[in-house]
């Protein structure tokens, strides 16, 4: 009974361990994949494993019946459809790891998985977006003489006008940063959606109102930092004091939930991004062009357009 919490290659399993040196580590980074997945996958075998130890299963290979328990369990415990999906992806890619079959694949188990969907549903929870109007008032309220009001309403600001997730908006660097005439570019590193680091590039445009413009924001916050390379977002000692530590993927979610509420998540940055182009009738390949989707499905589900008066063809028929 092998016990399982970290995705890591067995090189006596695995048919490209005979590999060595680059290929090795190559092999590596394809089996593991990208590292703030290979931590959220860590997690949930961690928990996989557990409920194996505890009931007398192996949870490597695991069996068709281990499975089927542990996502009851989760079930019945409250969780999503959606936690059990990462958990079965998770499952699966340790079992992939390591060269043996994986239960996931089995008919059976996907027969059990349809039944969950159907029992429990799928409708994710999503975190809400807000209005213009609401985050124009709010960054008009920001405390800008201090350094905590100008690095949040620049964060605030690029966060939304770049459709910028939270780990994308940490691991900024101001040589990322291009200013020209007509806006500002910037080129992104690796993503959720481009984890092989492919180069790609987002453009930030002035707005009319200095209070709100994303652009005249962030050299405010860039002035202060005085220099040419390294974080553009950094934690404040007490007393309103500049440091180098670059802030993190949490900081990012704790501030938007400060200034709009517990409701809100750094994600609302993003889907009120979606939702306000939505509204002034952008198509969607021009929103994909600053998301970075793949796909019109994903925009669909980005879209908060929840209430029935606001967006509705029923107000277009013209009787």
């Amino acid at each position: 009974m092998e016990k399982v919490d970290a995705l890591t290659v067995n090189p006596i399993r695995h048919g490209l361990s005979h590999h060595t040196g680059a290929a090795a580590r190559y092999v590596e980074a394809g089996l593991t994949g990208a590292p703030n997945t290979a931590r959220a996958y860590g997690a949930h075998l961690k928990r996989f494993s557990a409920w194996c130890t505890e009931h007398g299963f192996s949870a490597l290979p695991a069996p068709v019946d281990a499975l089927v328990g542990f996502c009851t369990h989760l079930a019945e415990s409250g969780k999503k459809v959606g936690t059990l999906e990462q958990h079965c992806a998770a499952i699966s890619k340790a079992h992939a790891v390591r060269g043996v079959h994986s239960p996931t694949d089995d008919k059976q188990f996907k027969i059990f998985m349809d039944g969950v969907r159907r029992v429990h549903g799928v409708r994710q929870k999503q975190a809400p977006a807000f209005s213009l109007v609401q985050l124009k008032q709010l960054v008009r309220s920001l405390d800008v003489q201090t350094l905590t009001g100008l690095r949040d309403r620049a964060i605030l600001l690029l966060g939304f006008t770049g459709a910028f997730r939270r780990s994308e908006l940490t691991a900024l660097n101001v040589q990322d940063l291009r200013f020209t005439e007509e806006c500002l570019v910037v080129s992104l590193g690796k993503s959720k959606t481009n984890q092989l680091g492919d180069y790609e590039e987002k453009a930030i445009f002035y707005s009319p109102e200095p209070a709100v413009c994303p652009i005249r924001s962030l050299k405010a916050w860039l002035e202060q930092l005085e220099r040419n390379e390294g974080p553009v977002f950094v934690m404040l000692r007490k007393g309103n004091r500049l440091t180098t530590n670059r802030l993190s993927d949490q900081t990012i979610n704790t501030l938007v939930q400060r200034y709009l509420g517990p409701s809100y998540t750094a994600h609302s940055l993003r889907a009120s991004f979606v939702t306000v182009a939505k509204l002034n009738g952008a198509d969607d390949s021009k929103i994909m062009n600053q998301t970075k989707h793949k796909t019109s499905a994903m925009i669909r589900r980005y879209t908060r357009l929840d209430n029935v008066q606001q967006h509705n063809a029923a107000k277009e028929l013209g009787l």
